[in-house]
């Protein structure tokens, strides 16, 4: 186990999301975390490491339940670097905003865990967020009405430009006269 590297996962699946590290059944206040679905290939493969892989609790009492990994995210050393990406642009999400992705619809996630190697419960490999990459899912409303105040943006800055000759609005001025006169 020793000297162990980071892994990476590409288009992975989040499950048991609590970025707010809301308190729960299984979760101390605080606690940050989520899980990610591995395919039991990889599950194997990390548990063999020494990674700390869990699994859900079969269907079938005949065959093994699902292998996912929890993920720990903590700000408090090395902050993870967390970035959501949108047809915006891309946005680093922090200590105060992580909580975003509770409830965001992710089309398409990538994580780097960080090893973590611990004697406590026997030993093992925890795993924290080195770095999550997610693409979230847009509603087409927003999207939709992103654009029109974008192009009122645009149209905002054109009267605004600067130049003489095209800088102005076409208006009329009346001298103020007094009511009932």
């Amino acid at each position: 186990m020793a000297g162990m590297n980071n892994v990476t996962i590409e288009n992975c699946r989040f499950v048991l999301r609590n970025f707010s590290g809301k308190e729960g059944k299984y979760n101390p206040p605080g606690a940050r975390n989520f899980g990610i679905v591995l395919t039991d290939e990889l599950a194997t493969q990390m548990a063999d490491d020494g990674w700390n892989i869990k699994y859900f609790k079969p269907r079938d009492e005949e065959e093994r339940g699902q292998p996912f990994i929890k993920v720990a995210v903590a700000f408090e050393n090395k902050p993870p670097k967390i970035l959501m990406v949108t047809s915006r642009g891309k946005t680093y999400l922090d200590e105060d905003t992580v909580h975003e992705l509770d409830h965001v619809d992710i089309e398409i996630a990538d994580v780097t865990l960080h090893p973590y190697e611990h004697s406590f419960n026997g030993g093992g490999v925890k795993a924290y967020a080195k770095t999550i990459v997610v693409k979230v899912v847009e509603d087409y409303l927003e999207m939709k009405w992103d654009a029109i105040i974008e192009g009122m943006k645009k149209e905002q800055k054109a009267i605004g430009s600067g130049d003489p000759d095209t800088d102005y609005l076409d208006a009329e001025f009346y001298e103020p006269r007094e009511i009932g006169a």
